[in-house]
């Protein structure tokens, strides 16, 4: 065993902590010191929006154990054996003498520390709109515990009445639904087209549809030019186009950016996304300094190139690694990211693996997509929705992303895509997939697996589908195909799309052919609930001599826009 002398790691939320556990259980007899600048430690931040929405009320939930122990100083020194020290901002790191130096916030001592072997768990800070007025009272972010406080003495206090969030991501939406719950009348401000960028459009918009229904009002492609207010006291935002809201809290979640001051400050290298530049064992461009979570640049393991990868869960993965080959040596490593991520939306949930078809085909991929809607369990164990969009190359059939969304278990659906993309698995590999079946768990095809099914038959060219974003661009342009709705009729009355569709259920269609357009060659586009008796027409027209017969994937139930009720 390589002795070290001393382990000094800047950073207590997850990383930090994370891989100084690790380096103690690889070695009981290294030093091991903590700085924190803040004053809690390993504080669970994706746990920020429920402590707000009023998920659980005791705020040590989110510093505590799993036993329920609050990890403090006290807790890491006799547990852990960590000299951890909070409210220490470290000022610089001295590379050629091995020293980092710091301040105690609370007494304004100065004092410095050697080490052998350094960790920096730096974190990031959260990105802020330049625009006038960013310093009012009522601005916020949900970055840290002082955030978390604020907007939950907000929510518990019951003044505020009207909040404004910027920004599109998984903490703007969760802090959404936290809100929401307490009864402010909440708008969703973001620039880009759509809710959730990390999915493609079609699956956002379901997202976007569904955020709305919970009497949130959503306004995309527009951002915020200014903050207004009166007295250094917020009173509303002004957008882009001009439009003023009036609000008393704004909630800016609009990303956050590598802290990697110190880093920089120190020599090391950092790359073009402005994180901290690592290896595979954690390791910077200083053979004795380790770099880990928001802080550092990742290699996404489909496209070879260097992104950031804020995760919570990453974030804890690469802290083990590296504080293992700080006391033994580098001997294990961290090989990247596929960007997996899921969030809650109300009652829905939404996640995303891999790349989105938009980003594949960014990234040079030859990418082809299907999208499956079904439930997750049978209709007898009430089986909930899902919409899954799935990602492949079309020549290899190699999956590369997949994206799901509903009410039903998002979770399961998007774990068994990430790890089919970690194993290099193509869709052929995920059509006879063996997971486990009962009722209470799935259906007898997995929806994951029914989605490889579609795949495979788009790839073979059975299945020639249309996503519903390509069928309402179709109508938009003023082009007319025939729309064929093979559901039943009183399916039909409770809801379609009313864009002219004509009814004629799967049952009944080989004997009225003759209400199909007599030119053989007029596009036909066929869909029902959910497509799977839309696909099954298509087969029978196709096998009758209509030869351009689409279908719309998903459904109804994965067609975004309005519809007839």
């Amino acid at each position: 065993m390589t002795q070290t002398t001393r382990i000094v790691v800047i950073g207590g939320s997850a990383a930090g902590p994370k891989a100084a556990a690790k380096a103690r259980r690889c070695n009981e007899h290294a030093e091991i010191v903590l700085l924190q600048k803040g004053p809690e430690l390993s504080m669970a931040s994706c746990g920020y929006p429920y402590y707000v929405g009023g998920f659980f009320d005791d705020r040590n939930q989110l510093l505590a154990t799993p036993a329920g122990v609050v990890r403090d100083p006290k807790f890491y020194l006799n547990a852990k054996g960590i000299d951890a020290r909070v409210s220490t901002e470290v000022t610089s790191i001295e590379r050629a003498e091995k020293r980092v130096s710091f301040t105690n916030l609370l007494t304004g001592e100065t004092g410095s520390l050697t080490y052998d072997k350094l960790i920096l768990a730096t974190g990031s800070v959260p990105r802020r709109p330049p625009v006038p007025g960013a310093d009012l009272k009522g601005i916020t972010t949900l970055q840290s515990m002082q955030d978390a406080d604020y907007l939950r003495a907000v929510r518990d206090g019951g003044t505020i009445k009207k909040a404004v969030i910027i920004g599109e991501g998984l903490i703007g939406i969760e802090t959404c639904e936290a809100l929401q719950l307490a009864g402010l009348e909440l708008t969703v401000i973001e620039m880009l087209p759509q809710l959730l960028t990390f999915l493609d459009f079609d699956i956002a918009k379901l997202v976007e549809n569904h955020v709305r229904s919970k009497g949130v009002n959503v306004i995309t492609g527009n951002g915020i030019a200014a903050f207004l207010g009166n007295d250094g006291v917020l009173t509303g935002v002004k957008l882009q186009n001009g439009t003023e809201l009036p609000c008393e809290l704004a909630v800016v979640a609009i990303g956050v950016a590598p802290n990697a001051v110190l880093a920089k400050k120190a020599g090391l290298a950092i790359g073009d996304t402005g994180g901290i530049v690592v290896d595979q064992y954690m390791q910077t461009s200083d053979p004795d300094i380790y770099a880990v979570g928001d802080c550092v640049e990742l290699t996404h393991r489909i496209t070879g190139k260097k992104v950031l990868a804020p995760y919570g869960d990453l974030a804890n993965l690469e802290g083990r690694v590296a504080g293992e080959n700080a006391v033994l040596g580098n001997r294990v490593t961290f090989p990247g990211t596929i960007q997996t991520g899921i969030c809650k939306v109300f009652d829905f949930s939404a996640g995303a693996t891999g790349l989105s078809e938009r980003s594949a085909r960014e990234h040079g991929f030859d990418a082809v997509s299907v999208i499956n809607a079904s439930p997750d369990l049978p209709g007898f164990m009430k089986g909930k929705l899902l919409v899954t969009k799935l990602v492949a190359d079309r020549k290899t059939g190699r999956i590369l992303g997949a994206q799901c969304a509903g009410p039903g278990n998002v979770n399961r659906q998007i774990a068994q895509w990430a790890m089919a993309i970690l194993g290099n698995l193509t869709v052929d590999d995920m059509a006879n997939a063996d997971l486990p079946y009962a009722p209470p768990f799935s259906l007898a095809i997995d929806h994951g697996i029914a989605t490889a099914h579609l795949m495979q038959n788009k790839l073979l060219g059975r299945l020639k589908g249309l996503t519903p974003e390509e069928v309402k661009t179709k109508l938009d342009r003023g082009e007319k195909p025939f729309l064929l709705d093979a559901r039943g009729p009183d399916e039909y009355e409770e809801m379609r799309i009313g864009a002219g569709e004509t009814l004629i259920p799967l049952g009944a269609l080989r004997k009225r052919l003759a209400e199909l357009p007599s030119d053989k060659d007029r596009e036909i586009i066929a869909f029902c609930k959910i497509s799977l008796r839309g696909y099954e027409a298509a087969l029978v027209l196709e096998a009758n001599g209509w030869k351009n017969v689409r279908v719309m994937e998903g459904g109804i139930a994965a067609w975004p826009y309005p519809r007839e009720k």
